[in-house]
């Protein structure tokens, strides 16, 4: 049978390994929090920098995205057309809280990028876009997310403009979730994402970052420079969830911006 002593200490030990416990959780809750980004606000993009010392490139990088693309300023290249081979795809898609992201089941899309090939891995939207075209912003933009053997990425930007209705998404949208999700929902129907490009497959390129946290830089980028177009009714359902999800254009600095 325990003295009272030895009651009295046990008591305390277990107060004090409980109070270690409360004190743990209440620094990984604030190293949590620290983390979380937003597009408004105090950890909005101009804030993305200084909430994680991981996003230091989101202030600090000298190649970030998007930008800007100026046709009078790019360089035309009269080689490096458009490489893609995409076919209709079953995809499964969440809603992460920042934005509907489709995610792919097999890699049988693929983007060739300087003779280097780029798997799909995801596709997701901003609204409004987060390139412009010659100082121009468009209603929506699609990132098409691809991966190559070694993991570096690269991401073909398409500019959505209001319009006509897009078939070619309209399975997604019917699906979209409304909530953040927690698992992948499964689209009933295939996306065909060569039927969702358009005719006029002209370019820019040029080497970026990612345009969330951690803003991660040596992207290869592939913008379209003819807009795909997307109802009024599909733009506002995306943004009855996210009413603004873009990141501002950022300084171009020394890069070279090449027109194909």
């Amino acid at each position: 049978m325990m003295s009272g002593a030895a009651v009295l200490m046990s008591i305390s030990l277990a107060a004090c390994s409980a109070a270690k416990e409360e004190v743990k959780a209440v620094k990984t809750e604030a190293k949590t929090a620290a983390k979380a980004w937003s597009y408004e606000g105090e950890t909005g993009p101009e804030h993305w920098g200084d909430l994680d010392a991981a996003n230091a490139a989101c202030a600090n990088g000298k190649e970030q995205s998007p930008i800007n693309l100026e046709s009078a300023k790019a360089k035309s290249v009269e080689n490096g057309e458009l490489q893609v081979r995409y076919a209709p795809t079953v995809f499964s898609i969440a809603n992460n809280g920042h934005t509907v992201q489709a995610n792919a089941k097999a890699g049988t899309n693929v983007l060739t990028v300087d003779g280097v090939e780029y798997k799909l891995a995801q596709f997701h939207f901003h609204t409004p876009s987060e390139h412009e075209l010659n100082g121009k912003g468009y209603d929506m933009e699609l990132h098409l997310v691809h991966k190559s053997a070694d993991n570096k990425l690269a991401v073909l930007g398409i500019l959505l403009k209001a319009g006509q209705k897009n078939e070619q998404l309209a399975a997604l949208w019917a699906a979209m979730p409304k909530e953040k999700t927690t698992a992948d929902v499964a689209l009933n129907a295939p996306v065909d994402l060569e039927a969702l490009l358009p005719k006029n497959r002209a370019t820019f390129r040029y080497n970026g970052s990612l345009t969330t946290p951690p803003c991660s830089e040596g992207v290869k980028w592939t913008v379209l420079e003819q807009p795909v177009e997307i109802s009024e009714e599909q733009i506002k359902q995306f943004k009855s969830l996210f009413p603004d999800n873009h990141r501002p254009v950022q300084p171009v600095n020394s890069r070279e911006v090449t027109k194909h």
